[in-house]
């Protein structure tokens, strides 16, 4: 049986020795990972909230880091996060591992022990598989799965190795785990909504068939096990294709249109409509946000009058679709095409944004507005620039959402162009922080979203 440290977090004195001997290493090692939320505020402390022995050599960490507090005209961020560690400590350095590799510790109970992000060891990978194949309980961790899914045994792993703001193992081409790395408490949005569509039969969106999360300190989702689409190609890279090609891609952002309107339709099934959008508020918030990444990012003050004017349009303009549950971080890299068909995937949402504020139904608009960006971005990949390839695609995923969803979000400007707006501006802020290189993208939606009709 796993061997659980069960202790309260923080003050209690058995956690002493796992953070005397980690504590220095993990906040070296933190702030360099991508999924990583506080790149830009130091860690001023680290403690761990849970430990779970898995097996001899494999740990299951959920550790709080605090940041000092850097307030802000659009609020202050909060004073840290919760992160889910796998670690991994060997006597000897494994030099296939090495990609993994942390550190040795130099104290406490774990000195001299090479340690790694165990989610690179096939061994510890093939363990969370079992575990998921074989419901029950690790101290706080729970292990669960649909009754109606029967996973094989023996399905090797492997790491995807690809930028994002989790971490995903593909487990014989068959299954996909994704494992959470930035913890809220709460059911995570990417297993509630996934199986309430596929409880209404939705068949854009893999079904989850296995899951864990923990009950301390409070219960949370740890990840999730889905089908894997192996034939499957998500569509950034078919539309970097279809621009090195020379190609149009307007056939199939005209089907991605319809593949959306229909989980769209789905979700307001499965979660019922909340009512008319408020506008108002919705634009309050937007500019608040608006005001945050201008304190946080110089270049974009100039155009602040004319966004501002964009979301006050959004305050006066009719309320549009009702607001309804959504994917909330619509984009390209968030879909795959496997044959003919588009599914849609990750419904946890933009993983920097409070869990409430994620699971809270929002317009429709927000998701297309997520998607027309994708398209700008794409074409901005190379030089020369496409904006004509982007505008067409953009209006073809228009026409088929309204074909399937019975309203046309272009009929809804000010809306459309408001949403559009606020996205543009969280890249910004995403991008001035994760990948400057980047920036220059964002702002050229910036400077035209800026202009009345842009």
């Amino acid at each position: 049986m796993p061997k659980t440290i069960t202790v309260r977090p923080r003050t209690a004195a058995a956690f002493d020795g796992p953070l005397v001997s980690l504590s220095g290493l993990l906040r070296e090692w933190l702030p360099g990972q991508r999924w990583f939320a506080g790149k830009d505020r130091p860690v001023t402390d680290l403690s761990v909230l849970s430990v779970t022995e898995l097996l001899p050599g494999c740990l299951h960490l959920l550790v709080h880091a605090s940041h000092a507090p850097v307030p802000t005209p659009g609020g202050t961020p909060p004073p840290g996060d919760c992160y889910q560690l796998l670690l991994g400590l060997r006597e000897q350095h494994a030099p296939r591992l090495e990609r993994a590799f942390i550190g040795r510790a130099g104290q406490g109970p774990f000195a001299g022990l090479a340690v790694y992000d165990a989610l690179h060891d096939p061994r510890s990978a093939h363990l969370l598989l079992e575990r998921l194949r074989q419901p029950g309980a690790a101290g706080p961790l729970r292990f669960e799965a649909d009754p109606g899914a029967l996973v094989p045994g023996g399905l090797p792993p492997r790491l995807l190795d690809v930028e994002q703001s989790n971490s995903s193992i593909v487990y014989g081409d068959a299954y996909i785990l994704k494992v959470f790395r930035r913890i809220q408490p709460g059911v995570n949005p990417d297993l509630e909504v996934t199986a309430a569509l596929a409880a209404q039969g939705c068949t854009r969106v893999p079904a989850p068939v296995a899951w864990f999360g923990t009950t301390a300190p409070q219960p949370a989702t740890l990840g999730v096990l889905q089908p894997f689409l192996p034939d499957a190609t998500d569509g950034w890279t078919l539309a970097l294709r279809a621009l090195a090609a020379g190609d149009e891609f307007t056939a199939e952002a005209r089907e991605l249109g319809r593949a959306m309107a229909e989980v769209h339709l789905a979700l307001a099934e499965a979660f019922g409509p909340a009512g008319p959008g408020e506008n108002g508020r919705t634009a309050r918030a937007m500019c608040a946000r608006l005001d945050a990444a201008a304190h946080a990012v110089p270049g974009l003050r100039p155009f602040v009058p004319g966004l501002r004017a964009a979301f006050g349009a959004l305050a006066t303009c009719d309320s549009g679709p009702p607001a309804q549950r959504i994917h909330g971080d619509l984009h390209l890299g968030q879909v795959l095409r496997a044959g003919r068909d588009w599914f849609v995937i990750d419904f946890e949402g933009e993983p920097s944004r409070p869990l409430a504020e994620r699971q809270a139904p929002h317009s429709p608009v927000r998701d297309v507005a997520g998607m027309l960006r994708s398209f700008d971005y794409a074409a901005r990949q190379r030089r020369p620039w496409r904006p004509e390839w982007a505008r067409r695609c953009r209006e073809a995923f228009c026409a088929g959402y309204a074909a399937r969803a019975g309203w046309d979000p272009r009929k809804k400007h000010a809306l459309l162009r408001a949403h559009e707006t606020d996205r543009a501006v969280y890249e910004v802020l995403y991008e001035a922080r994760h990948r400057p290189d980047w920036l220059p993208v964002p702002m050229a939606a910036i400077k035209r979203l800026a202009v009345w009709g842009g």
